[in-house]
């Protein structure tokens, strides 16, 4: 997000697309290739309006190495101590691009990964839970700005809706350190809780448990629990995505005594697995044969 809090992009790369129909629909036939279907997903949060691109490719249009990944035409690469991103995409469902590149300037680095599940089949590592961002957007309209960053990763041995019914997740920046909460629940029925404080320093530790509340419902009605200190509210600044099974969205709040700002998702896994989901799903992507 942008100092100003006006402009924001989300990034992710996808090595066997979590939420691709094309994905799920070859994995019920057999064993499926990950690297057939992989994505670079863009959406863009402006002033006067956002973007959004989530095209599917493989075969020859992925190329990865100890540090980057590349996926049709755009990239991720690590430079250094630098994490650069260039795309260069179509949106969807109405026809556009989005180009840019964002430059993401690690403050710390976490070396620590998590276990989400009761198999060990899902893990979650927060690579740079702090970090600053220099972006440059060239479609759809020219902008460039900075702000604060964040960058994590999420990796699995099967289906998320195998594992998993729904999460809420958040992580949140203060002047001092970055809090992340991951309140998990499996498909056994049991919940896993993780909060944690990621310093400026350096420096990594759990905390104490703290409160849930509750920003509204989106149109979807997508329940949107959040977890800030004891006796606070979190303020919804304004929700960046609105789906049937996952909502995102800009908030504010009270973290360990201070004033934060960052971002919340809420993920139904239930919701997802629906036919009426999975058949809505093509029209926000795209998909590029090899």
């Amino acid at each position: 997000m942008s100092d100003d809090g006006h402009n924001g992009v989300t990034i992710i790369g996808l090595v066997g697309s979590v939420f691709s129909p094309f994905y799920a629909d070859a994995r019920a036939r057999g064993p499926a290739d990950p690297l057939a279907h992989c994505s670079l997903n863009v959406a863009l949060y402006g002033r006067r309006r956002d973007a959004w691109a989530f095209t599917e490719r493989g075969g020859a249009d992925v190329r990865r190495s100890r540090s980057s990944l590349v996926i049709g035409t755009s990239s991720m690469e690590w430079q250094d101590e630098t994490l650069v991103v260039r795309f260069e995409e179509k949106t969807a469902p109405l026809p556009g691009r989005v180009s840019g590149t964002v430059r993401i300037h690690p403050i710390a680095l976490a070396e620590q990964s998590f276990v989400i599940d009761t198999q060990g089949r899902h893990r979650w590592a927060p690579v740079a839970p702090i970090a600053r961002a220099e972006v440059d957007i060239r479609r759809p309209e020219g902008t460039r700005w900075t702000g604060l960053a964040y960058v994590d990763s999420n990796f699995g041995d099967e289906p998320l809706e195998d594992g998993f019914t729904g999460w809420s997740w958040s992580r949140a920046t203060t002047r001092r350190r970055t809090v992340v909460t991951y309140d998990s629940v499996r498909r056994d029925g049991t919940r896993d809780l993780i909060q944690h404080s990621f310093g400026a320093d350096g420096r990594s530790e759990p905390i104490e448990p703290l409160a849930v509340a509750r920003l509204p419902r989106t149109l979807w009605g997508m329940e949107r629990s959040v977890r800030v200190d004891p006796g606070t509210s979190p303020k919804l600044a304004r929700t960046l995505e609105d789906t049937p099974f996952y909502a995102r969205s800009q908030l504010s709040g009270q973290y360990l005594g201070e004033e934060a700002h960052g971002v919340h998702e809420a993920l139904s896994l239930d919701r997802f697995r629906t036919r009426l989901v999975q058949f809505m799903l093509p029209y926000r992507m795209r998909r590029v044969l090899p």
